[in-house]
């Protein structure tokens, strides 16, 4: 029963987190993959070759390194949000139905706006030559993560308070250069993530938050995806790159609770979840200007529209949790520069506008994002031959949105989220403002 929870949570709280304001890219999407793209807002992340982070970027970029390398580092993320313009309002069950503002003096509540803590998100990436045409790689990174823990008596917490997803892939990979001027590369990718959501259930007639009901479920699962890669270069100054991700389908099963505050379980049931994140392709473009300067053009798509509801049915064939999301296929657009500045220092900068695939009616608190500008700094400094730092700064900025939700619980056994007081719900609506600051170190060493 322990591994059904697990599966389940992380359906759950990876969906629920599709949006969360840590992440550095669209939809639940991380870019923290490689420090040295980040410096140009990875605007050449499948065209330009750095080093052994081409593995993630793209399969076939491999066949492009002059010899074996590791490549180890992590981006630090730094994320603010503000929450103004809060409206609460609290109504109760008649038997001619809701009736606002009919349940008295309620406890005041907290929109603190601190909900998301600061993480570290690491990567590794090892790359050799096998043959003068074939190179072998290997990576482990994070493509997905996102944390957002609201405080106890957040206004908003009866729509969930508490979302946490973690994602780990292990890419073997291969690439086969056709010639001088073309490549090709693939990887499977086995994807470990776990994951725990929780929401709250009003408890008495105030609304108090000592007496909410914990609605939660955590835990893991796995599954396979794969990826597959084109480089080709029609004169020295120009590479041109393609990368295809695929998307990854889970069949979870797994168990709801209902945690009382006294800690008694009230509630406990079997459940299902089909979950599908999306496909994404990625083409750029790496243009050198001069000897020193290269400019760098990309564009990402994600076939976000696969992802239309959370839905979670119990052994019966209820419904436990059906919430619509309606996301829609989005684009993310960067660009970049690179500057040799000398043998041992390379600057970088670039900036990138990525479409948030929600829409204004299905918004919520899990996922309070809008679109992103996302502005980058960098710099590669190659003290020996074989040792190169990178580093990297990059700063998000979204457009002010608002969120606007309604929610009714009632004692009804049957009903989605199990049993609490027949007292009803509430009406929150406020607008948000995230910001993230991404800082990125990395080490390369080649053979």
């Amino acid at each position: 029963m322990q591994n059904k929870i697990n599966k389940l949570s992380l359906a759950i709280a990876t969906t629920a987190a599709a949006l969360s304001s840590q992440a550095m890219a669209g939809g639940f999407q991380l870019n923290e993959q490689s420090v040295s793209g980040q410096g140009y807002s990875h605007a050449g992340r499948s065209s330009n070759v750095q080093d052994a982070t081409i593995v993630f970027g793209n399969p076939a970029g491999m066949s492009f390194l002059d010899r074996a390398q590791i490549t180890g580092g992590a981006t630090y993320l730094n994320v603010n949000s503000d929450i103004d313009n809060v409206e609460y309002e609290t109504f109760a069950n008649t038997p001619v139905g809701p009736a606002p503002g009919a349940l008295g003096p309620v406890t005041d509540g907290t929109n603190d706006g601190d909900m998301v803590p600061g993480t570290a998100v690491p990567f590794a990436f090892y790359a050799q030559p096998l043959s003068e045409r074939v190179h072998f790689g290997f990576g482990v990174y994070a493509p997905f993560g996102s944390k957002t823990d609201y405080e106890d008596t957040f206004e908003g917490r009866y729509f969930g308070n508490y979302t946490e997803v973690r994602v780990i892939s292990a890419q073997p990979t291969l690439s086969y250069k056709i010639n001088d001027q073309l490549a090709i590369g693939a990887g499977v990718t086995y994807n470990q993530v776990e994951g725990e959501l929780r929401r709250q259930l009003p408890g008495d007639p105030s609304f108090n938050p000592e007496n909410d009901t914990d609605a939660r479920v955590d835990g893991d699962d796995e599954a396979w995806g794969y990826n597959i890669g084109v480089i080709y270069r029609p004169v020295p100054e120009t590479t041109l790159g393609l990368t295809y991700r695929s998307k990854v389908d889970y069949t979870l099963e797994g168990d709801f609770e209902a945690i009382a505050p006294g800690g008694n379980i009230v509630r406990a049931d079997d459940a299902t979840l089909d979950l599908t994140t999306p496909e994404t392709v990625n083409f750029s473009v790496t243009q050198q200007m001069t000897d020193r300067l290269e400019l760098m053009f990309g564009a990402s798509w994600a076939r976000w529209s696969r992802f239309e509801r959370i839905l979670v049915e119990g052994s019966q064939g209820n419904t436990i949790t059906n919430e619509p999301q309606n996301y829609s296929n989005a684009w993310n657009y960067a660009v970049g520069a690179q500057y040799q500045l000398n043998p041992q220092w390379v600057l970088r900068t670039g900036l990138a506008l990525d479409n948030t695939p929600t829409n204004d009616e299905d918004r919520s608190v899990r996922i309070p994002s809008d679109d992103r500008r996302i502005f980058s700094l960098g710099a590669g400094w190659t003290p020996i031959p074989d040792l190169t730092i990178d580093l990297a700064y990059s700063y998000l900025t979204e457009r002010g949105t608002e969120i606007s939700q309604s929610r009714n619980d009632s004692l009804d056994a049957d009903g989605p989220d199990g049993p609490a007081p027949a007292l009803g719900g509430v009406n929150y609506s406020a607008d948000y403002k995230n910001e993230a600051h991404g800082f990125g170190a990395q080490a390369t060493y080649r053979f």
